[in-house]
């Protein structure tokens, strides 16, 4: 960014994630460091006792972080847990301690549209993917299916396929649902953020209107 910043007045960063766009704007929360013992005895646990449990721990150890993380993706119970458990104190307690300092001022855009037209679009392009080659290339990525990296929307489905847990349109159907509900959990997040302008897909000069008066009065 820095960089680009040599050559450019606006530089824009682009996507959805929300936790990776608040480490670009606020940096990356300090924590300690977990020993191996504790993340193999929490990894076993799980194993053992299922995400039910974990989310019982995460609640009970860290309540303010139960109401706010989502409660369906147990690495980050995982990791939540861990920490409480290395350090006696709550995970929750260690976000968000410093704000780093940033040479550049951010303007916060959300680029939102109709529920019922972004469900629609979603569909289509599942769809895509799946016309596109991606039960293949999750057939290939089968043997390393316990991977972290592949325990995402898409993979997850195809590989209970592969096992014979669903046939294929029903895993095609449970990507589209999860991947519907995930847009609606990302939405959640950034109108909770209360920061954010909000326009929609076609509204590019509206958006270039309201960068040129800020930048006019910053």
């Amino acid at each position: 960014m820095n960089e680009l910043f040599k050559d450019h007045q606006i530089v824009f960063l682009v996507g959805g994630s929300g936790l990776y766009i608040n480490a670009v704007l606020y940096g990356v929360d300090e924590f300690e460091n977990v020993s191996d013992a504790t993340k193999e005895k929490v990894r076993k646990q799980y194993e053992e006792k299922g995400l039910t449990w974990l989310q019982e721990q995460i609640q009970s150890l860290d309540p303010d972080y139960y109401n706010t993380v989502d409660i369906n993706n147990p690495q980050r119970l995982q990791r939540a847990l861990e920490v409480c458990l290395e350090t006696g104190k709550p995970y929750s307690s260690f976000l968000s301690q410093n704000k780093k300092e940033r040479n550049f001022e951010a303007i916060k855009i959300l680029i939102n549209t109709d529920r019922e037209k972004l469900y629609e679009r979603i569909n289509k392009r599942v769809d895509n993917m799946i016309s596109e080659g991606l039960v293949e290339e999750a057939k290939a990525l089968y043997p390393n299916k316990n991977l972290n990296a592949l325990n995402t929307v898409g993979y997850k489905e195809l590989f209970s396929h592969f096992s014979g847990e669903l046939d294929l349109q029903a895993a095609i159907d449970l990507i589209k649902q999860k991947t519907r509900n995930y847009a609606k959990r990302q939405l959640t997040w950034f109108n909770n953020q209360d920061t954010y302008e909000t326009f929609g897909p076609d509204d590019s000069d509206k958006i270039k209107a309201y960068i040129e008066i800020i930048l006019q009065n910053s």
